[in-house]
């Protein structure tokens, strides 16, 4: 989620705002700026997600620069905030289906819808999802960012499409990457081995051996198990990975320069979600700031800048009637029932044993 073209200006920032959000927002938003006095917040998030480009338009608009703090690993980020080791992020970026683990685990302060007036524009499956709802009604992330994690490979060298059997070929030894995550990692595994899609994210103990023997075995066989995406394109753009199971970014990096493909695998699609949240950590001064660049993760400006330069849609229809039918087919919001192919990774009561599974995987 690197190698950036230009931004293409389709409208001016006047014309987006008055023009999509009839201004409504822009008052809230300057509102939120009077109250949200604040030099800087510290934004964890994927480098996909944020570059300074995405949210130069909050700095001019609010006076609040955003930090950016990328992160490793959904586990890394939830287990640096239980821990109290991550204290001086700000914002935070759960997945949408770990989203209960921080909620449970107390490391986030409830949202004040309110503050967050863009909310309205959410599709309706992220606007009415349950998943950021805790057991005391009160709300504690907003998803604003979604798509799909395909197979990225090089058409040159697979003449047909990866499926997930790929990735556990020993033809191509030393050419494969996996992502370091025991949620999607071991997913992967599960269909690998034949479990049904609906059944992945709740594979039992006999299953989870099963998965782990296939991921051992496949060990010897990866260049790597990739950490950040711009690590994972190096590696595409040096010729060292040739396949991988991915997030789009290296696609749309090199597609120009090389031969690539997206495999979209029959076995099932993994779909992901990422939600703006707040830590408990978070200074009681900074608070209305957040609330604002949350706002503002679910507006034009954000929207349109993702869409244009990372290839990504947002969770708010804001923008999407202004975009041409080739890049909402690109951001896949030209037919919003895609969402109902995609697996959408859960992660299981039984999460301890899977990242055991994982370490212990690593460690064979």
């Amino acid at each position: 989620m690197n190698g950036r073209r230009a931004l293409s200006v389709l409208f001016t920032r006047r014309q987006t705002l008055a023009g999509i959000v009839g201004g409504v927002s822009a008052g809230l938003l300057s509102v939120e700026r009077a109250r949200a006095a604040v030099a800087e917040l510290v934004w964890a998030t994927w480098d996909s997600n944020a570059h300074p480009e995405y949210v130069e338009p909050f700095r001019k608009e609010t006076g609040t620069a955003i930090k950016l703090s990328f992160l490793s690993s959904e586990d890394a980020q939830f287990a640096a905030l239980k821990t109290g080791s991550a204290k001086d992020w700000d914002v935070v970026n759960p997945g949408l289906n770990g989203a209960w683990r921080y909620i449970d685990g107390k490391v986030l302060r409830p949202l004040d819808l309110a503050r967050i007036p863009n909310r309205q524009y959410l599709y309706a499956p992220f606007k009415d999802t349950p998943k950021v709802v805790g057991k005391d009604g009160a709300t504690y992330a907003v998803p604003y960012l979604w798509g799909l994690n395909p197979i990225v490979y090089r058409k040159d060298i697979y003449k047909d499409e990866p499926t997930y059997a790929t990735l556990f070929d020993a033809k191509y030894k030393g050419q494969l990457a996996m992502r370091d995550y025991a949620l999607e990692s071991i997913g992967v595994a599960g269909l690998y081995i034949g479990i049904p899609r609906d059944q992945v994210f709740t594979m039992d103990d006999s299953q989870l051996a099963e998965a782990k023997k296939a991921l051992i075995a496949q060990k010897p066989l990866l260049r790597t198990y990739w950490q950040t995406i711009g690590d994972l394109t190096n590696l595409f753009a040096t010729n060292e990975v040739t396949c991988a199971f991915s997030w789009r970014v290296p696609y749309d990096a090199l597609k120009g320069k090389m031969a690539m493909g997206m495999a979209k695998p029959k076995a099932g699609i993994f779909g992901w979600c990422d939600t703006f949240a707040i830590p408990t950590s978070t200074p009681d001064d900074k608070v209305a700031a957040a609330h604002a660049f949350g706002n503002y993760l679910l507006g034009p400006d954000y929207a349109m800048a993702i869409a244009e330069i990372g290839n990504y849609a947002t969770a708010s229809s804001v923008i999407r009637d202004k975009l041409s039918h080739d890049k909402q087919e690109a951001i896949f919001v030209d037919d919003m029932s895609v969402m109902n192919s995609f697996m959408w990774p859960v992660a299981p009561p039984n999460y301890s044993a899977w990242l055991k599974v994982w370490n212990e995987v690593k460690a064979a």
